[in-house]
C-alpha cells in the first residue's frame, strides 16, 4: 500500500492535456499550450470552450457553427422547465442548478458522453441561472436570446435588458479565466463519476455538488462577504488587524497549488479598476494589508492573492448579485468539466484509491448483541 496523503495532495491521479496549473511559476496553461494571459485579450468564452473540447482554437466558420449550436440549445426541455417551476423560488441557486441540470439530462437509457451533449449542457447553464435569479426576485423567467453571446445572454436572462458591451466583456473574461483549472475538486469529482461509465449529466451534477462547497466554488462569495465587513479602504487596517487577532481566515488569499500570485487574479485586478472603482479601492487596500499581515505572521508560508478575491469585485461591478457567484462559476467551469470527461473516455479505468484502516484488529472486540 502506498503512503497516505491527506486530500490526495501530491498524488498524480490522471494524465490530461486539458489544462495545467503551474503553481511554482504562477502559470495557467490551457489546451494546446496557451497561457491564460495570452488567451484572455483575444478569445471569447465560446472560443475557449471550443479549445478545451477540441484541443485547438476554432476558425471563423467553426466558431460560427458552435455559436449557432449553443444558441439553439439554450432552452430548457419539458423535464427541466417543469422541475425549475416546481422548486421553491427561495431555494439556494446552486441547489436549483444541480436539480434542474439533473432533470434536463434525464434519460431512459444510459448514454455514453458526447461532444454534442457537452455543448448542450454548457449552453443551458445561463438559462437556469437567470431563471433561478428572476424567480428569487418574484419575476417570471425570460426566454434566452439566440442573437447574443454566451456572457451577454446570461446577463439578459437575469436583468431583462441587453447589457452594455463593456459589462458583457467583463463577464466573458471571467468565464474564460475560470473555464478550467487542472484537477480541482469538482473536476476530479466529474472524472470519478465518468470512470464508472456513467452519463455526462451525472458527471456534471457530481461536479456541481463539489463546487457548491465553501472551500471550492463558495470562496468567491466568502471574499465578497469579507470586503463587505471591511467596508472601506480607511477601515481595512482596523478590521484586518482585529480579524487576525481573532484567528479569522482572510478569504481570497492562499491557494492549494499556486505558490505565487494567481495569474487570473492579476487580470481581474486590472478589470476591477473600471468595473467597480470604489470597491476596487477598498479591495486594493485590503489586499495590501492582508498580504503584509500574513507574511509577517507566516513568512515561510506562501499566501498570495487568489482568483476569488478579485473575481468578487469584477462580478459585483458587472451586476452579478453575490448569491449567484457560485452558479456563475459553474457556468464557466462546465466546459472544463465536460472536456475532462470526454478526454477520460479514451482510457476509462474506475478511480478507486485505497484507504488506510485505523479501526481495531478483527477478533479483538467481543460481539455485544442486544438481548433477544
Amino acid at each position: 500500500m502506498g503512503e497516505f496523503s491527506p486530500g490526495l495532495e501530491g498524488v498524480v491521479a490522471a494524465e490530461t492535456a486539458v489544462s495545467e496549473v503551474d503553481g511554482a511559476n504562477g502559470r495557467l496553461i490551457y489546451r494546446g499550450g496557451y497561457l491564460i494571459e495570452d488567451l484572455v485579450p483575444v478569445v471569447s468564452y465560446e472560443e475557449a470552450a471550443y479549445l478545451l473540447w477540441h484541443g485547438e482554437l476554432p476558425n471563423e466558420s467553426e466558431l460560427d457553427a458552435l455559436r449557432q449550436q449553443m444558441a439553439s440549445a439554450r432552452n430548457l426541455n419539458k423535464s427541466g422547465r417543469g422541475t425549475l417551476m416546481a422548486i421553491d423560488p427561495g431555494t439556494d441557486p446552486m441547489d436549483v442548478l444541480r436539480t434542474v441540470v439533473s432533470a434536463q439530462g434525464a434519460s431512459k437509457t444510459l448514454a455514453k458522453p458526447t461532444l454534442e451533449e457537452a455543448i448542450a449542457l454548457t449552453a443551458v447553464f445561463p438559462t437556469i441561472v437567470g431563471a433561478a435569479y428572476r424567480r428569487r426576485q418574484g419575476k417570471d423567467p425570460l426566454e434566452p436570446r439566440d442573437d447574443l453571446g454566451h456572457a451577454a445572454n446570461l446577463l439578459w436572462m437575469m436583468e431583462g435588458k441587453e447589457p452594455s458591451a463593456e459589462k458583457a466583456h467583463w463577464v466573458d473574461t471571467y468565464l474564460v479565466l475560470l473555464a478550467d483549472h487542472g484537477l480541482n475538486a469538482s473536476t476530479f469529482a466529474a472524472r470519478v463519476v465518468a470512470s464508472t461509465g456513467s452519463d455526462l449529466t451525472s458527471c456534471v451534477v457530481g461536479a456541481i455538488a463539489a463546487l457548491k462547497g465553501p472551500a471550492h466554488g463558495g470562496a468567491t462569495l466568502a471574499a465578497r462577504n469579507m470586503l463587505d465587513k471591511v467596508g472601506s479602504a480607511a477601515n481595512a487596517e482596523k478590521w484586518l488587524t482585529e480579524a487576525h487577532a481573532r484567528h479569522e481566515r482572510f478569504s481570497g488569499f492562499g491557494h492549494r497549488v499556486y505558490r505565487t500570485y494567481d495569474p487570473r487574479a492579476k487580470i481581474l485586478r486590472e478589470i476591477a479598476k473600471t468595473a467597480a472603482p470604489e470597491l476596487h479601492e477598498t479591495a486594493a487596500r485590503t489586499e495590501e494589508l492582508a498580504l503584509k499581515i500574513l507574511h509577517e505572521a507566516h513568512p515561510e508560508r506562501p499566501n498570495a492573492t487568489n482568483v476569488d478575491f478579485w473575481a468578487s469585485v469584477v462580478l459585483t461591478g458587472a451586476g452579478i448579485p453575490k448569491e449567484l457567484f457560485t452558479t456563475v462559476f459553474a457556468t464557466s467551469r462546465v466546459s472544463g468539466w465536460t472536456a475532462h470527461v470526454l478526454e477520460s473516455l479514451s482510457d476509462l479505468r474506475i478511480i478507486r484509491p485505497a484507504s488506510r484502516w485505523i479501526g481495531p484488529e478483527p477478533g479483538k472486540k467481543p460481539l455485544q448483541l442486544a438481548k433477544r
